[in-house]
């Protein structure tokens, strides 16, 4: 039987070469039909994606509502996304709604991370896998109480920096950040065949409100870059009447329902759906307050109603996560002085800082069930915990010795931000602490000018000698001979993220501070930001000192937690400690303080391995000399959220 396959002998040699020819363009063809995007078919069929043009959103030309929560992957190891939402799928939500931090994508100016924890775009790539909508809110401010509201310090060196406005310095920024991000989000849009079905314009404006041209500059800056979906706004009750933007759609935040203020909404946007864009279902901690819980018996009937009024809802936070390093917020308003977040970030919500469900989260899956056709997913099962068993404390390192291992020292005739510091490539210092080292000649009365941003622990030849911060402003310095040195180790604890204070939270020394009313000079200044290259330079070091030698605080400590097994999710506490902040493996968890509420740090498993873990702390004033582990929380005495 003769072959009349292509490759037939018989055929002619250009003959094949046409065919094959053919062929390969019809391969393409084929492929090329079949990998039509998501984006192309919808575009064929033309199926819309969320529109607000009636009272009730509608997508894909079909009722909608929006069952929705936050989950920040800033605030989530990364290894655990999928497993956050899986159950926020589980408890009947269908949408993810999450802030995009700034000041963590763009670092320095002009150099981006979108990697690693920062991958926003395998983040939306997850939550499409797993069939939930998302409700983008990239800012360029999202408060979240997170350091400065989301934007980056280094702004700051800019003495007539006015942020969230159309001040050129920060819109020139902002451009920028939005060149970056945008086209890495645009992408994901529903219209693309992603899942992102809206995008908020900023956050909470109403609230600030100072300058009429902002919000246009914002939205133009999304919609000039590619955003199609739908645009919202999002204020609470008291900056409602000022937050909106033509062309989006305005939404609410609040606690306690309050029917004047859905009348409102009728009343700017009839005929539009109704949305609830963050429903507080906790609320934060401060350090030296009491651990707030929002109780699911005031939670459960105000959600019901919510939805009982046709509206949608997104619930702030679903799970909030943990303010990992030094990225906490601090809250001011009512009170004299800026009060720093704790590091958890549980804020109470239906699903625990670990992942864990509470009594909230089984009464919405209940209560959600109702408004889904079919059953909901299984629930996902829980990650076991451990409490190791607690670990000695084998070396340490005083603060001076650290020096060696920090960048070389900054000397200024006057006291420096830090913010306006030469570190960073010329960004300034963003975190941590820095050190201000001057010669004195004798004793007297210190006096900071309320110049502390925000503490500063004093030393006299490196003997401590007390503190200074907003309420403590003068400090009796001892006598003694000859030169001394004077130094002021001062914490960033966190800048102010909400309200018309943004302007001034530069840290460090903000102005003179004087000895016997004579102002201080000749300043030596180190930058102790604490990256992982510090504490990996730190870890490798030979200067580490057995703890048969008494250690000089401030110190680091050294440990060692030996894992035989996998490794579980743990909470580390240290009774007889007072405050520091604490690295595993080169990670930062974060701050602790004997003050409280909080008294363990979320230790995630991910950041575990089989084998010796290493374990540095850093400690202002003692250590108990163990390091102790649980299995379960501590975030100290609670009350009732008012």
């Amino acid at each position: 039987m003769e072959s009349w396959s292509i490759f037939s002998v018989r055929m002619p040699l250009k003959q094949r070469y046409f065919l094959l020819l053919c062929f390969a363009i019809g391969v393409i063809i084929v492929y090329r039909s079949l990998r039509k995007s998501h984006a192309e078919v919808r575009r064929m069929s033309h199926v819309e994606g969320l529109k607000a043009n009636s009272s009730q959103f509608t997508l894909e030309r079909k009722p909608f509502r929006i069952l929705g929560g936050s989950i920040h992957y800033f605030r989530v190891p990364r290894a655990y996304w999928e497993d956050r939402l899986l159950k926020m799928k589980a408890c009947g939500l269908n949408t993810l709604t999450t802030y995009v931090p700034w000041n963590l994508h763009e670092p320095e100016r002009g150099v981006f991370n979108f990697e690693d924890q920062l991958d926003l775009e395998a983040y939306l790539r997850l939550a499409s896998s797993l069939g939930l909508w998302v409700i983008l809110r990239p800012g360029p401010y999202i408060c979240a109480e997170w350091d400065l509201g989301g934007i980056p310090s280094w702004l700051l060196r800019d003495q007539n920096m006015k942020l969230r406005t159309t001040y050129s310095g920060f819109t020139n920024a902002v451009n920028s950040f939005f060149d970056q991000l945008i086209k890495r989000v645009g992408p994901h849009q529903y219209s693309e065949g992603g899942p992102i079905i809206a995008v908020q314009v900023e956050n909470e404006y109403g609230s600030y409100a100072k300058d009429p041209e902002y919000m246009p500059f914002i939205k133009e800056a999304l919609l000039s870059r590619g955003i199609t979906e739908l645009l919202m706004t999002s204020d609470n009750k008291k900056g409602l009447k000022l937050g909106g933007v033509k062309g989006a759609l305005e939404t609410l935040n609040f606690q306690k329902l309050n029917k004047k203020d859905i009348l409102y909404l009728d009343e700017v946007q009839p005929h539009k759906p109704k949305m609830v864009m963050e429903y507080w279902s906790g609320w934060f901690d401060l350090w030296g307050n009491l651990h707030h819980v929002y109780t699911p018996e005031d939670m459960l009937p105000v959600v019901r109603e919510i939805l009982q009024l046709g509206m949608s809802i997104n619930f702030y936070m679903f799970h909030g996560g943990t303010n990992f390093g030094f990225m906490n917020g601090a809250f001011t308003i009512g009170i004299p002085s800026p009060k720093p977040m704790v590091t958890s970030y549980d804020y109470d919500a239906p699903l625990s800082e670990a992942g864990d469900y509470t009594t909230k989260y089984h009464l919405l899956r209940n209560l959600f069930s109702h408004y889904h056709t079919e059953p909901l997913p299984e629930l996902p099962s829980l990650h076991e915990r451990k409490a190791y068993p607690p670990v000695v404390v084998q070396q340490h390192l005083s603060l001076w010795d650290s020096l060696h291992f920090t960048d070389k020292p900054f000397k200024s005739q006057k006291p420096v931000n830090m913010e306006n510091l030469p570190a960073n490539n010329y960004n300034g210092q963003s975190y941590g602490y820095t050190l201000y080292e001057t010669t004195v000649t004798s004793g007297g009365i210190l006096r900071s000018k309320n110049n502390v941003r925000d503490r500063a622990l004093v030393f006299v030849d490196k003997h401590f000698v007390g503190v200074l911060d907003y309420k403590t402003l003068e400090l009796a310095v001892p006598d003694g001979k000859g030169k001394r040195t004077l130094g002021l180790l001062v914490e960033n604890c966190g800048r102010v993220n909400y309200g018309e204070t943004l302007d001034e939270q530069r840290k460090g020394l903000v102005g003179d501070i004087e000895l016997n009313k004579q102002l201080l000079r000749e300043f030596i200044i180190h930058s102790l930001d604490m990256k992982p290259a510090f504490v990996n330079r730190l870890e490798a070091s030979g200067h580490w000192i057995a703890m048969r030698h008494r250690p000089s605080f401030p110190a680091f400590l050294q440990a060692k937690l030996y894992l035989s097994r996998s490794p579980k999710d743990t909470f580390i506490k240290l009774p007889g400690w007072s405050k520091g902040v604490i690295f595993v493996n080169g990670k930062n968890l974060g701050r602790y303080w004997s003050i409280g509420p909080q008294q363990t740090l979320y230790l995630p498993a991910p950041w575990l391995h089989r084998g010796d873990n290493q374990i540095i702390v850093f400690e202002e004033h003692e250590a108990d000399g163990v390091i102790q582990f649980s299995s379960s929380p501590d975030y100290g005495m609670s009350v009732d959220v008012q």
